[in-house]
């Protein structure tokens, strides 16, 4: 669940399935950044869940959204 090295999306949202809200462009992989590197050009998006995906039943507004930037090679196809 905690990989080693700069990780850079959230625990809380590691499994759970959300949608592309939109494509942000290419950026400086700040995994590789971290550590003095240049960082790899790689695609950031903007990634949106809702609460009930995040949070299951303990969700107070399960209809309500959360947004989140996620690099390309963190994300999977559903």
């Amino acid at each position: 669940m905690m990989p080693p090295g700069h990780i850079r999306t959230p625990a809380y949202l590691r499994g759970k399935t959300g949608w592309i809200e939109r494509q942000l462009g290419p950026f400086g992989n700040p995994e590789q950044q971290a550590y003095g590197l240049l960082g790899d050009k790689l695609t950031l998006y903007r990634v949106r869940f809702t609460m009930a995906e995040v949070w299951g039943d303990q969700a107070e507004r399960p209809e309500d959204t959360l947004d989140a930037e996620i690099y390309e090679h963190w994300l999977e196809p559903a």
